[in-house]
């Protein structure tokens, strides 16, 4: 019998979910997490739920592992030290970076400009030129590079980035120019600007390239660490780590690219929403995740998992793929405060996890959301958060009280006007991916997760208007659940710039094949069989002199007629949605060609759940729960006594180990065949 396996490391908890191909029974795990050496945590977590199932590392065949480490070593800028190779009289191009003209209420005087991730000490330039044509103006001086590498290592560089211009057109200064450093010194990372990136844009490309180089060394060592301990534990089975845009690839590639796991994370999420969605026929659902301090926020269409193509961590904004998220400081331990109008206010400060909300009981004493969901008991008396920590309730009380007495109303009053504005906070977030984008939130169903998100979901629902609020059987490792239904995928763009109506199919057919020859070579090495490719064709299409770009997607034979006008249409619709307008006299400049590689791998599959129509009652006991001004007697019910057909009429909150679920007055709840509770107006 085979099992799967998905690990997703935060900053407090490692997450694991066991997946059993057979039976379809998923089992979950939570540990602390190990920063020391985030490995041991993944092993540990590992070791703990395999005894739950009863079975050992050599029963695992698909290990997923998604991680923060990149994460964090580029906003705590703790990578190595790096140096930069750039073409001679263009040292400062981190230094210019992108022009920002910050808004009047911003207060932009106080803006502090951060040091380049490359310091302009350790930044050579060297003699050589590429046209933007791709013609060589000027060979590459190879002794000019030798001197400089020498130099660098002299100074304590750690690792060194390679970025001439215009190399995205014509890598053959940046390849020769690797060469002769692996040949000085074999054990120094290096990163080329035409391996991370074949795009335009010298800044961008310049910085990936560096951020890139200056996590690889510490990036390269976990994965070295994480395999060897897992080769202790006799695993042999396939190891992918989980991506930025929601696919996976293998622990090499991870080393050679780890920027394109800057977000894997908050990508497990989104890619198990889209999933979950398809398979329970709503296609075009809104994703919301909402933890202890901030909530991420998405929109998926068609089942598909939304991706950008640039991230932003941080003052740093650089192009790799990752999932299109939203995020706005609103959380569990946000802390609710009065302004100096004698406004109340909510986030984006936190409580975090230590000390955390008043409730937690760890010295705590500023009030949070959490803490007024206790005195609300929307967190019913005697509930263990995590099946672990009993909630103080009365220490919650204290806090509220600090802002109820300020505003001149009852400790409830201040709670539920807390949660209030919470909950138009991540409205508005919600608003920002659907509304603001064209998109009629009325025509989507609402996935719910995260430790606190299935609390909220009923509100944002009626907020937001939307379909249904679709709550997961395991909301809290949502994450992980999204790793086991990852594809092995990659990335591969070219720049194109021209216009549709002047290039024929065929041109852009050729192109577009090498692309694929690429991603091929690619999934090969990755061990994708024949059978389970797939490659997604995308032209990243603009008005003619405008800068805004929309992914249009095609197939290969519909690159067959005189011209590729066939592109406008497609990408018209998408703008008109987006901004209202469109420019009918404009050209169509195709800006970028992609190819994403897909090997499409059977990691996870939802399984029906029996009926439970005659069953016992799910209705642990009744509590006073605080609604609109009132208390109102509320059943809790058991989340894991719920069954297919089970309906849950609101009042009505459901508890699990690793969340609650808020069910309103003139809402109901109701159990699918999967196990998911979905609520609608009564």
């Amino acid at each position: 019998m085979a099992y799967n396996v998905a690990v997703d490391v935060g900053g407090t908890f490692t997450d694991v979910l066991v997946f059993n191909e057979e039976t379809g029974e998923l089992t979950e795990g939570k540990v602390l997490s190990t920063p020391e050496d985030p490995s041991r945590g993944v092993v540990t977590g590992i070791e703990s739920v395999c005894e739950k199932v009863g079975i050992g590392f050599t029963d695992l065949h698909l290990l997923f592992h998604g991680t923060t480490v990149v994460t964090n070593m580029i906003l705590t800028n703790t990578g190595s030290r790096v140096g930069l190779l750039t073409t001679k009289g263009h040292e400062q191009v981190l230094l210019l970076a992108r022009a920002w003209t910050p808004g009047p209420l911003y207060g932009w005087m106080a803006l502090q400009k951060p040091d380049p991730p490359a310091d302009p000490t350790d930044t050579i330039g060297v003699a050589e030129r590429i046209g933007a044509d791709g013609s060589v103006l000027l060979e590459l001086d190879e002794d000019g590079v030798r001197e400089a590498v020498k130099t660098l290592v002299e100074r304590g560089v750690e690792s060194v980035a390679i970025g001439f211009l215009n190399s995205y057109v014509n890598p053959a200064h940046e390849r020769r120019a690797r060469e002769i450093l692996r040949e000085l010194y074999p054990d120094l990372s290096v990163s080329i600007s035409a391996d991370i990136g074949q795009e335009y844009g010298e800044y961008e490309r310049t910085l990936t390239t560096v951020v890139n180089t200056a996590v690889q060394p510490r990036t390269m060592l976990y994965m070295r660490n994480f395999e060897s301990s897992m080769d202790e534990k006799r695993f042999g089975g396939r190891l992918s780590i989980v991506r930025s845009d929601g696919g996976a690839m293998s622990t090499q590639a991870v080393a050679d690219r780890p920027i394109q796991i800057a977000l894997s994370g908050p990508s497990g999420g989104v890619t198990g929403s889209a999933y979950l969605a398809r398979e329970i026929g709503v296609p075009d659902v809104l994703t919301f995740d909402m933890g202890g301090t901030s909530t991420d926020v998405s929109l998926c269409l068609g089942g598909e998992t939304p991706v950008r193509r640039d991230i932003q961590l941080g003052y740093f904004h650089f192009k790799s793929p990752a999932v299109d998220v939203h995020s706005v400081g609103a959380g569990g331990g946000s802390i609710a405060f009065l302004s100096a109008s004698g406004a109340l206010q909510v986030g984006p400060a936190s409580a975090g996890a230590d000390p955390g909300p008043a409730a937690y009981g760890r010295g705590g004493e500023a009030p949070t959301v959490t803490d007024a969901n206790v005195v609300l008991h929307r967190i019913p008396p005697g509930v263990a958060l995590g099946g672990t920590l009993e909630l103080d309730e009365e220490a919650a009380r204290r806090a509220v009280s600090t802002v109820a007495e300020g505003l001149g109303m009852g400790v409830e009053e201040a709670a539920e006007a807390i949660l209030e504005i919470v909950n138009e906070n991540m409205h508005a977030a919600l608003r920002v991916v659907s509304v603001e984008r064209g998109h009629d939130p009325r025509e989507f169903g609402l996935v719910a997760f995260g430790g606190a998100g299935p609390m909220h979901a009923n509100a944002l629902g009626r907020l937001i208007r939307s379909r249904s609020v679709i709550v997961p059987p395991t909301p809290g490792v949502m994450s992980a659940f999204g790793f086991l239904s990852s594809d092995i995928q990659n990335e591969f763009p070219e720049t194109y710039l021209r216009n549709a109506e002047d290039t024929p199919a065929s041109e852009l057919k050729e192109t577009v094949e090498g692309l694929i020859s690429q991603a091929n070579e690619w999934l090969d090495g990755e061990g994708v069989s024949e059978a389970n490719k797939r490659f997604d064709l995308y032209a990243d299409c603009r008005y003619y002199l405008q800068n805004i770009q929309i992914p249009c997607r095609f197939e290969l034979d519909e690159l067959a007629g005189e011209d590729s006008t066939f592109l406008r249409a497609r990408f018209e619709e998408a703008h008109r949605q987006r901004y209202n307008f469109e420019l009918p006299d404009s050209p169509l400049e195709i800006a970028t060609v992609r190819v994403v590689g897909r090997g499409t791998i059977k990691g996870v599959s939802l399984v029906e759940s029996e009926n439970g129509a005659g069953e016992e009652s799910a209705v642990l006991r009744t509590e006073q729960v605080y609604f609109n001004g009132a208390w109102r007697e509320t059943p809790i019910y058991d989340r894991g006594l719920l069954r297919p057909d089970h309906a849950v009429e609101g009042p009505a909150v459901v508890v699990q180990d690793d969340t609650t679920t808020v069910i309103e007055p003139g809402y109901k709840g109701a159990v699918d065949r999967f196990g998911n509770i979905l609520i609608e107006e009564a």
